[in-house]
């Protein structure tokens, strides 16, 4: 059995480490979507780009080793079987949370990979050069939890058009 969940990672620059991850969301995919975490996350450091300052929530900001252990225990109670972890950009968002996890609690319970939507829809469609974009309703908020939902109504879509073809 494997559990799908999609993740979103906001932050304050392009790698985590230098620049910090300032909150991030994740939700399980199933029919109702109701298993979802959001965590506002205090920064690692003064590093920060400016364009990347309208992405930062800073309100019950909590540290991250306190963010990362609540993720995890939030993992523990919704995830059946293993996880197989989706992102619409997964070299991002999986870095941040992947770094996260072995930097503050030494372990990373999600496992060593995760899985691109884009990628995946590419495989579906046999068409390189498409993009998830076309099937989004609506524009990426840049609130975690909201686009990590989007992203997965998104997954569910394309798994179901692999399903029929």
């Amino acid at each position: 059995m494997k559990t799908y969940i999609v993740i979103d990672v906001e932050s304050n620059g392009p790698i985590p480490g230098d620049y910090s991850m300032t909150s991030f969301g994740a939700v399980v995919v199933d029919e109702k979507m109701d298993k979802t975490f959001r965590v506002n996350v205090k920064p690692i450091s003064d590093k920060f780009h400016e364009d990347r300052l309208k992405y930062v929530d800073s309100r019950d900001a909590i540290d991250p080793k306190t963010a990362m252990k609540n993720f995890k225990a939030w993992i523990l109670e919704n995830v059946k079987g293993k996880p197989v972890v989706f992102s619409d950009n997964n070299g991002y968002d999986w870095m941040f949370v992947c770094w996260y996890f072995w930097h503050f609690l030494d372990e990373n319970p999600l496992g060593h990979n995760s899985q691109n939507i884009n990628s995946l829809y590419k495989g579906v469609m046999k068409d390189m050069e498409v993009n998830i974009g076309v099937l989004r309703s609506k524009e990426l908020t840049h609130d975690a939890l909201d686009d990590a939902v989007d992203n997965a109504v998104i997954l569910q879509n394309i798994i179901g058009e692999a399903k029929q073809t």
